[in-house]
Parts: C-alpha cells; structure tokens; sequence
C-alpha cells in the first residue's frame, strides 16, 4: 500500500473537507472548487508532510519556497478567472511554479497555462509530479519569471505567487488588453492585488485582502 493510501489521502472525502474549508473562508466560484477537488495536493508536498497535505496552511518545498495554502491558491485563480475575459481560451501565466500545485489548479480553468519558475531544482521537482497527470494545456518553464515569457505573450491572465513593491514592467507589457494580474504587492504588509486596464489603457489596482507571500527574486538559479 502506498504512503498516500496509507495516510487516507486518495479519500475523496478528504479533499472534500479541504474544499469545503476553502468555501467558508469566502472561495464560491464552483469551477475553481471542482478544480481544487480534482487536483491531489498530496502529490506535490514531500512524503514527510504527506499527512498534512489537506490542511489549509502552507508547506515548505526547500530553497526558501513553500506550497502556498490550498485557500489562497483557489482565491487567486477565483479572481483571475472572474476579471478574464474568456478564460477558456485565454493564455494563463503563472510566475513561479514552484511544485506545480497551482499550475495545475489553473490548468483545470484556461485554456493553456505557462508556468515559470527561477529555480532549477524546482523546475525539475515540479517536472516530476506533474508528469503522471498528463496535462496537455500546461508548459512548465525555467527561467526568470520577473521577465515574464515574451515568446508566449500576450496572456489574458497573469497570475504570481511571489511578492514584489510594484509590478515588472514586463509583465504590463506581455498582458492582453483585456487581461488582468494577480499578484501580491509590497514588502512587510503585502497585499493580493487585482490589476487591469481600463478602456484608456490605464493599470487600474484594486486591493483585494492581506497575504503572506515569499519574495520575488529576479535571476535564476541553477543547478
């Protein structure tokens, strides 16, 4: 029997709690709900924190990284998918992959997503859980997610999991007109912030709620 077995992990029930969990705390979009129900987060945490895969906290990774609570993944796809103009078919970019939880939670909701991420061991590990669930709308990418991914752009949705005083440049530069970022802003006190244009071409910011986000470190390392 495997780890996972072992520990009740493969119970749909207990994603079920996890997602239920995510709802109360305010979550009610029933496509990032679904979503979250379908992806296993256990495959995507160590085997030491097996157990704890379906608590709604965030989990350590090494190298700084953590798997960011299952809440705040489903809230920042909720509000990248409510502001997209057409999701299904809109060009999804997520800076910092990190084990790939997120990338395939927002795999389930636009129609391809890119995930980069600044750390190659990172990249590699990421590789490696997401590959037994055969994802076809979803590119794993190692380089400086600070930079965004010009080649692929323009995205109708960007979406960070690493905090930064202000927004790159780069990645205003490769959203579509209509697309909108996710991310958190500032340093000591970070806040979830939606960003869109307005039909002046303007960024227009709309604070969201308090979060607790690693850094965004410009560079890639590598090994």
């Amino acid at each position: 029997m495997s780890a996972a077995a072992s520990t009740g992990l493969t119970s749909e029930r207990v994603r079920a709690r996890m997602v239920e969990r995510i709802r109360e705390l305010g979550v009610r979009d029933a496509r990032v709900l679904a979503a979250v129900q379908r992806i296993e987060r256990h495959r995507f945490v160590d085997a030491a924190l097996a157990s704890r895969a379906y608590e709604d906290t965030a989990l350590p990774l090494g190298f700084g990284q953590t798997i960011s609570q299952p809440y705040i993944v489903a809230r920042c796809a909720e509000l990248a998918l409510a502001a997209a103009a057409d999701p299904k078919n809109a060009r999804a970019l997520e800076i910092g992959t990190g084990c790939g939880y997120a990338a395939a939670v927002l795999s389930e909701l636009f129609g391809t997503v890119f995930s980069i991420e600044r750390v190659r061991a990172l990249h590699e590990s990421a590789r490696v859980n997401l590959r037994p669930l055969r994802i076809a709308n979803l590119r794993l990418v190692f380089g400086d997610g600070a930079l965004g991914l010009p080649s692929e752009a323009p995205f109708g949705a960007i979406v960070s999991t690493a905090a930064s005083d202000e927004v790159p440049a780069a990645w205003v530069e490769q959203l579509a007109p209509d697309g909108v970022i996710v991310a958190p802003l500032g340093r000591d006190a970070q806040m979830l912030t939606l960003l869109s244009r307005s039909p002046e071409g303007r960024i227009v910011r709309r604070a969201q709620e308090p979060v607790r986000f690693v850094p965004l470190v410009q560079g890639t390392v590598n090994p």
